[in-house]
């Protein structure tokens, strides 16, 4: 599999290295400036390296493409490589909108091509082994919580890079957790109900956000997140009729009835999903998170938006744009 990234922040950078140890060889990088392209393109590995994705896109032996791109540009790119022929992976979100994530998953069927995404949470082992134990209808998930706070009252993500782009608390970050608790319970979502605060002064986008979500079985959801979070927090509590499950994700510990105990960084979940993508892609099967599995999430988050938009007014924002 001849693989092309576009982006090498740090999720290109954690994809490349992925890359290193899996079965897709890194034909080519795309990035935005040519000098720190053609650098992270000689150190990770990559047989080329263009600051052209239309350029990249015409390379007809490039199989699959992994975008690690603005939230904002996600839809629009995985829609482009489809339609030339690639398989796509795309990093969280998928969309910044419902319709434009049905979009890219209509694409995809019928292309027959392979779509995945990257929610990390879904390539934990130990949350896998949940999921598979409530499928069979030997556990029960009674409520699940999850909460992502960080410190973002400037443009500077995780790396201490200072970005081109703005992020979104609601469509990004949230996400993570939104579409964990909606997997994990097994169930259809019944109700959405959420607040998320007016535009802030100094940074131009809504700073805190609270998602509660009722599935059909009566079980609370709740995602909360800030970026006005001094302390950075990023954990998932499952609480099901035989035990709880408290992930600290920031922390790579997780919290039993029994004790707390090491699980796998994030990064290394990232991993997983790669390799798996370029696997899945090579045997003609689904990879860990299809695109369509994700669908769910992407409707609760509109719901939000919705509510949103009805008091502040349906409004362009700082890496959302509308059409």
């Amino acid at each position: 599999m001849n693989v092309c990234v576009v982006g090498h922040g740090m999720m290109g950078e954690w994809h490349s290295n992925a890359l290193a140890e899996s079965d897709g060889a890194r034909r080519l990088l795309v990035g935005r400036r040519e000098e720190p392209t053609r650098e992270f393109a000689r150190a990770h590995g990559f047989a080329n390296w263009t600051t052209s994705l239309a350029e990249a896109l015409e390379d007809a032996s490039i199989d699959i493409v992994i975008f690690a791109t603005p939230s904002e540009t996600h839809a629009e790119s995985a829609l482009l490589a489809l339609r030339h022929g690639k398989h796509v992976l795309v990093e969280i979100p998928l969309a910044m909108s419902l319709v434009d994530a049905e979009a890219v998953v209509e694409e995809a069927a019928a292309s027959g091509l392979t779509l995945g995404v990257v929610h990390p949470l879904r390539a934990r082992l130990e949350l896998e082994e949940l999921a598979a134990r409530v499928v069979a209808g030997t556990e029960h998930v009674r409520q699940v919580a999850g909460r992502l706070f960080m410190h973002r009252l400037e443009n500077v993500g995780a790396t201490g890079y200072r970005r081109s782009w703005t992020d979104n608390l609601l469509w990004h970050h949230m996400a993570h957790v939104v579409d964990a608790g909606i997997w994990l319970s097994g169930a259809p979502v019944a109700q959405v109900r959420s607040v998320m605060s007016p535009i802030d002064s100094a940074t131009g986008i809504p700073m805190d956000a609270a998602v509660l979500i009722e599935t059909e079985l009566g079980q609370p959801l709740l995602s909360s997140g800030s970026y006005y979070g001094r302390e950075r927090i990023f954990d998932l509590h499952v609480v099901t009729d035989r035990d709880s499950y408290r992930l600290d994700i920031f922390g790579s510990t997780l919290t039993t009835s029994g004790g707390p105990s090491p699980i796998a960084p994030e990064q290394q979940n990232c991993w997983r999903l790669t390799r798996d993508f370029v696997a899945a892609v090579a045997e003609g099967r689904e990879p860990l998170v299809p695109g369509a599995a994700v669908l769910p999430a992407m409707r609760a988050l509109e719901v939000a938006q919705l509510d949103w938009d009805r008091i502040h007014g349906r409004q362009a924002l700082p890496g959302r744009p509308i059409a």
